[in-house]
């Protein structure tokens, strides 16, 4: 089973205070390994870390990811067997506002744990997350593949770009050769899940205002996006990180983590499908005059399929269902959303 993969081993994840990092520290702390996280703050408010209690859960450090130092000094000291690199400026609109932040914390972030990668003499295997949007934004309808160009011009996106690069360039030129360091790239699209309650995401922003009993406003309602839950994400990087252990062949190997080509993966379908499981839901639509977004974006996820054996398990409904009854359990009974949640991955599992 893939609990014992964990079991008493040593896993760092920098970015644990957010949406996926969360998820990832309660299904890593559920198998049996010994977590350490590492954020420089809660990224949204409510707070899906505070409201499972991590904090007394797992060892967790508030550390910011650029500051090589203290970065250097705390996965040194752990010597983990597995890091999961999380740790991102991910919303696209503050990507905008401060893009010098936004290049400091996904590219030389990234470069900060490659850095102390380099020093580490135990064996140790790194999934990097960086993002779908790293590869240029073409629009094809193929869906990208590991192999397509990476580079679209807006801050957040070409930053998670220079970011994969470095992850290529230092296993090209540093742990190619070097035996007991094992890194792999992970590449997701739109992930939806409980607990996401980051500004500027489409279901966070309805779950706020329905929450409210307030309308939302929808913009780019045609738009598509690879949504998938963030179970099957997690359930990807995991799955990486245990195929990595036991392969070396995988060494320095991108990943796309993608969902199935489905219809009406629209923003307004989703809204839509939400609905069935809020009854309270209204929306307005209205024109996006901030930035510049792709309407379409799929990942192609072959390579996974074949390599490692993944694939998503759970369909559009399925995830929405899933993510719409979280919140609906979280604003009913806070107190018990910990078993709640330990209970949704359980049932994943099956």
């Amino acid at each position: 089973m893939m609990r014992y993969k964990f079991l008493n081993k040593k896993v760092l994840i920098t970015g644990d205070t957010g949406f996926k990092g969360s998820w990832l520290s309660l299904w890593m702390h559920k198998m049996g390994a010994k977590v350490l996280g590492l954020s420089n703050d809660y990224i949204s408010s409510p707070s899906h870390f505070k409201a499972l209690n991590l904090e007394n859960k797992i060892q967790h450090k508030k550390i910011d990811i650029r500051n090589f130092e203290k970065t250097k000094k705390v996965i040194l000291n752990f010597q983990p067997d597995f890091i999961f690199h999380l740790a991102a400026e991910a919303i696209v609109k503050r990507a905008y506002a401060n893009p010098k932040y936004t290049w400091e914390t996904n590219t030389i972030g990234t470069i900060n744990v490659l850095e102390t990668l380099k020093k580490m003499k135990k064996n140790v295997c790194a999934i990097i997350i960086t993002s779908d949007k790293v590869y240029k934004n073409l629009e094809i309808l193929r869906g990208y593949n590991e192999k397509d160009i990476l580079g679209s011009p807006d801050p957040y996106s070409a930053s998670k770009a220079a970011a994969d690069l470095s992850v290529q360039s230092y296993y090209k030129s540093y742990f190619k050769e070097k035996k007991n360091i094992r890194v792999c790239i992970a590449r997701a699209g739109n992930v939806i899940g409980g607990g996401d309650w980051s500004e500027d995401r489409l279901i966070p922003d309805c779950i706020k205002h329905w929450s409210k009993n307030k309308k939302v406003k929808i913009r780019n309602p045609q738009s598509t996006r690879p949504w998938q839950h963030v179970f099957d994400v997690l359930n990807g990087y995991i799955t990486l990180a245990i195929n990595l252990k036991k392969n070396y062949k995988l060494n320095g190997e991108a990943f796309n983590f993608g969902p199935k080509i489905e219809k009406k993966r629209e923003v307004i379908n989703v809204v839509q499908e939400m609905k069935k499981y809020w009854t309270k839901a209204n929306w307005k639509i209205v024109k996006n005059k901030r930035f510049t977004e792709a309407k379409f974006l799929q990942l192609n996820s072959k390579k996974a399929k074949k390599k490692l054996n993944w694939s998503c398990k759970l369909n559009l409904k399925n995830s929405i269902r899933l993510t719409v009854n979280w919140y609906k359990e979280y604003y009913s009974n806070k107190k018990k959303i910990y078993n709640f949640s330990v209970q949704q991955i359980n049932s994943y599992e099956k």
